[in-house]
């Protein structure tokens, strides 16, 4: 009879997992609550494998897992887990995991899956780990991403190539596998090229010549946008990508894993120009929204004429460095000028420096917390951030800031839109499809983006 350990904070689960193992697996179940308590048992009991869950209090199951290995433990482990992270599935993969199975609401296939693991890693371990159990691991951890994720080796060969790679590009997995020489990003850009995996290892310079534009890049992880053609109609898109240097347990490099994602609608069509150099003034520019009335009587004297030249330069001219001295030129005369710190935040977002536009959009807010302009410019550019590094807690901030500009106007219907796009990063289908249709219901019925504000009465 095999023996388990189980590993979940959750103590009605550990009663399930423990019944069902011993009945319908002929399995000894011990159980812990954290990690802790299950090195404290693993003091005075060797187990034939064990089943960990991966969001453990204190120590995760992968730290867990760490320092099991650490200490030359190779015992069968098996992460339980109801997230998909490539972190997670990377430092799994380095510190000699055997599988990874997925929470889901049918417990009892899920069950019966983990009696198949925990047999055949078992199995595995008396005659030896065989040849394809990295890529198998990797092929059922990316699997959890809802998001489009494929491995290349060494030799640029594709060995994994997930559900979600297959959704986005209609190529199936088996028709892929196996396939080299850039063949895998014809879906992305019509032709054979380097895509971000390929030059994971090249210096910025060549990543760029490459038409690649960085957004982070750490030791063996390169984060980047690229502007791309469709393949179906022709149409350009922009394309996010991450790539990160995969290593088995002992150090060796074994190949780059990519992820892939199409962000147009998400960046919106004022991305996209910007990308394609396209911008020309004001008629790139979005039109600027809402503000009190009165609110230009505020501005006096030469604070109102900086204000004055800063709007011409940057919503007639497109001058938006030029601009951005005007402003600073009014708020050094008056701080307390909401507006001019939103236009501000508004050129520096013109100018893709997103820290510099939030930061002037925070102050905005504080300045003036129920103007349903600021917030929506401070939310948008919360959520461009969040979707661009990937960020979940800057997305659900989005939605926070979001939540208050349709509770001051229920109308606003780009504000819906937008709740929609975050909630279907998060994952949440059912309710992104609400909020996508309560703003094409509002735009049907003539319900508004926010107040407009009448710019040329101060140009």
């Amino acid at each position: 009879m095999l023996s388990v350990l189980v590993v979940d904070d959750q103590k009605p689960v550990l009663e399930v997992i423990g019944l069902f193992l011993e009945r319908f697996g002929n399995m000894n179940v011990k159980t812990a609550l954290s990690a802790k308590e299950a090195l404290n048992i693993l003091l005075n009991n060797t187990f034939d494998a064990m089943v960990v869950d991966y969001d453990l209090p204190d120590i995760n199951g992968i730290e867990f897992l760490k320092m099991l290995r650490a200490k030359g433990d190779t015992t069968p482990f098996i992460i339980f887990t109801g997230v998909g992270r490539e972190y997670a599935a990377i430092e799994a993969l380095n510190n000699g995991a055997d599988f990874f199975l997925k929470k889901g609401d049918d417990a009892q296939s899920r069950l019966l899956e983990m009696v198949h693991m925990i047999r055949k890693a078992v199995d595995r371990r008396n005659l030896g780990r065989g040849p394809g159990t990295s890529q198998k691991l990797l092929s059922d951890a990316l699997n959890f991403f809802h998001q489009a994720a494929f491995v290349i080796d060494r030799e640029g060969k594709v060995i994994v190539w997930n559900k979600g790679m297959a959704a986005m590009t209609g190529i199936e997995e088996e028709k892929i596998v196996g396939k080299a020489d850039w063949e895998y990003s014809i879906p992305f850009f019509g032709h054979r090229a380097p895509m971000l995996s390929d030059l994971i290892f090249q210096d910025d310079a060549t990543i760029q010549q490459n038409n690649y534009s960085i957004i982070e890049k750490e030791k063996g992880s390169i984060t980047a946008w690229i502007k791309a053609s469709s393949t179906d109609d022709g149409q350009p898109k922009i394309l996010w990508m991450k790539s990160t240097a995969l290593y088995d347990s002992k150090g060796m490099f074994i190949g780059v894993m990519g992820k892939v994602k199409d962000i147009t609608e998400e960046m919106g069509p004022e991305f996209l120009s910007k990308s394609s150099q396209a911008i020309k003034g004001a008629e790139s520019i979005a039109s600027p929204v809402s503000s009190p009335v009165g609110m230009f009587d505020k501005i006096m004297g030469k604070a109102k004429i900086s204000y004055r030249e800063g709007l011409r330069l940057s919503y007639q001219q497109g001058k938006y460095a030029e601009a951005i001295a005007q402003f600073d030129q009014a708020i050094e005369i008056d701080p307390s000028l909401a507006y001019v710190w939103h236009d501000k935040g508004v050129c520096y977002r013109e100018l893709g420096k997103d820290t510099e536009a939030l930061k002037n959009f925070d102050q905005a807010v504080k300045l003036a917390p129920d103007d349903e302009e600021f917030l929506f410019s401070r939310a948008e550019m919360i959520k461009q951030i969040g979707i661009l590094h990937q960020r979940q807690d800057l997305i659900e901030s989005a939605i926070q800031a979001l939540n208050r500009v349709v509770e001051i106007n229920p109308n606003h219907a780009a504000a819906w839109n937008s709740l929609g796009i975050c909630a279907k990063e998060l994952g949440k289908e059912k309710l992104s499809g609400q909020y996508f249709e309560k703003s094409r219901e509002l735009i049907r019925m003539g319900g508004n983006r926010g107040k407009t504000r009448n710019l040329e009465s101060l140009l």
